[in-house]
């Protein structure tokens, strides 16, 4: 089974929610919504997708959603391989879910974003690929130096508890102490408890740099393991938590 989570931004706010759930058991893909869509709705006035409407519901298609497949680059595009490898996608692993997990899936148009959910390595280890975060913020001095970044290059990550948006900001550094940008907002919970489970295991590495002009969001892939946990779950909190189970099921 393969899991992605959506989650939507306030246009005002520009706080993030975790609001859905896409399974796919290799037949069939699934979608349903999560308790972080009813949190949404009270906070940030969100609204169900049109193609989506009923928020109890589970939606399954033998095909990929088209909320989801606007989200991919067509082959046809004379970019595309390109893209695949600013993922850093092997040859003939650019499935859908793949892509989507390493590319966030965002488009200008809307205010919504999809991430993986993590799972056991061949070591039993946790792991995810990610895009660094926030890169545009960045004081313009650091961009020469993330160009210098070698793939394997360990990342120290610390939190930036002075943050004026996200006291919980898990800024990323090198090891001669220069910021390269932050953790994405959906790891925060999950890396602080690895953190704390125990902060030697965890290592955050350098896995692809993609020069200029490569869009700012690809520009800097990373890598993170961390030792596993007994009866460790990622994302199993009370917003991820779906409003439906299996049972019922209206066909897309």
């Amino acid at each position: 089974m393969k899991t992605l989570f959506l989650s939507w931004q306030n246009p005002i706010s520009r706080a993030w929610f975790p609001i859905g759930r896409l399974d796919f058991d290799g037949d069939l893909y699934r979608f349903r919504y999560i308790h972080g869509a009813l949190v949404a709705q009270a906070q940030g006035q969100f609204r169900p997708i049109r193609t989506f409407p009923e928020l109890h519901h589970l939606y399954e298609s033998p095909r990929l959603f088209p909320l989801f497949e606007n989200r991919l680059l067509r082959r046809s595009r004379p970019e595309y391989s390109d893209y695949v490898q600013w993922l850093n996608i092997p040859e003939k692993a650019d499935d859908p879910i793949a892509l989507l997990s390493r590319s966030g899936g965002q488009r200008v148009t809307d205010t919504f974003e999809v991430f993986p959910c993590p799972q056991r390595d061949e070591n039993g280890l946790y792991h995810i690929h990610f895009f660094v975060h926030g890169l545009r913020y960045m004081p313009p001095e650091t961009q020469p130096n993330l160009q210098q970044l070698q793939p394997g290059i360990r990342l120290y990550i610390m939190q930036d508890s002075q943050n004026p948006y996200d006291p919980d900001a898990l800024l990323l550094r090198t090891e001669e102490a220069y910021n390269v940008g932050y953790c994405p907002r959906y790891l925060t919970s999950d890396v602080l408890n690895l953190l704390q489970h125990d902060s030697q295991k965890l290592a955050a590495t350098v896995e692809r740099v993609n020069p200029h002009p490569t869009p700012v969001q690809f520009r800097l892939l990373c890598n993170l393991t961390a030792e596993w946990p007994k009866a460790f779950q990622p994302f199993t909190g009370e917003l991820y938590e779906p409003l439906v189970g299996d049972r019922v099921s209206a066909i897309a």
